[in-house]
């Protein structure tokens, strides 16, 4: 279980997280949404070590990491897959993937086994393996760093707006992938801006405004979606035709059904 304790963080004199708090349980996901500047992209930041919180903790099944580096979270079982679908142009798109077993080089064996897991899960990349990352399309790229994640062996994964400037149809793709993650017992954080897909996936959603958690619900076909509506943007018909939209296929159980994505919300 991830644990966020009265996390405080920053750039400089600004201030950014006033005492964020929220966790995400064994095999489940959390989606953290808000608009611009509200502190998402921040709140990831911190948890994954690239920007050390000023105050608060931050537990990984029975382990702190607000004080472990970024280059050393892979390690303890947290990778992070930050926004803009950052690779290694020059190299390969294998090369690419096998960066993210750097801390565990010494199990080839095993490390060739979870490639073919990453490719059959992509299949797009096994296609292109041999072709330089820079020569990839977006959606192409966004697999290709969740891929290179995944051979990190992680418990927990931090996506920062993996629907960003994706066309509907490859956002569809990419909710399928995070979707299938949690068979394989994996935990997850997802920050979006993109509402429609964040109550498809998630279990437990947090509103961020401001640096501060303002609203935090269970997310099912019951969700209060006037609640989410007042605490997201503070109303308005952009985000309630979008959430309208997820209610008309939202299904039972344990989480809303899959449902056509919509554009994210905010810019």
């Amino acid at each position: 279980m991830l644990e966020v304790k009265n996390i405080e963080a920053g750039y400089g004199r600004s201030k950014v997280l006033y005492g964020i708090s929220f966790s995400v349980p064994d095999n489940g996901l959390t989606a953290v949404l808000g608009g611009n500047g509200s502190g998402k992209s921040t709140t990831l930041k911190a948890l994954a070590g690239l920007l050390p919180p000023s105050a608060g903790e931050i537990w990984l099944d029975g382990q702190r990491l607000d004080r472990v580096p970024a280059h050393q979270m892979a390690g303890r079982g947290l990778t992070f897959v930050p926004q803009g679908k950052e690779v290694f142009a020059a190299m390969s798109v294998e090369e690419n993937i096998m960066m993210g077993a750097y801390h565990r080089r010494q199990e080839k064996a095993q490390i060739r086994r979870d490639l073919d897991e990453v490719y059959a899960l992509f299949p797009r990349l096994l296609v292109r393996k041999k072709a330089l990352a820079g020569l990839l399309s977006g959606g192409e790229r966004q697999m290709l760093s969740i891929g290179r994640a995944l051979l990190a062996k992680p418990r927990m994964l931090l996506l920062d707006e993996p629907s960003a400037a994706l066309s509907p149809k490859v956002v569809g793709e990419i909710a399928d992938i995070i979707r299938s993650l949690r068979t394989k017992g994996l935990s997850i954080l997802l920050v979006e801006q993109n509402v429609s897909m964040a109550l498809e996936l998630a279990d437990e959603i947090h509103i961020l405004r401001e640096g501060r958690v303002a609203h935090s619900c269970t997310n099912g076909p019951d969700v209060d979606l006037a609640s989410l509506k007042q605490f997201y943007l503070g109303g308005g018909p952009a985000l309630e035709e979008r959430t309208a939209a997820v209610t008309a296929v939202t299904g039972s159980g344990t989480g809303p059904a899959h449902g056509p994505m919509e554009g994210a919300v905010g810019t």
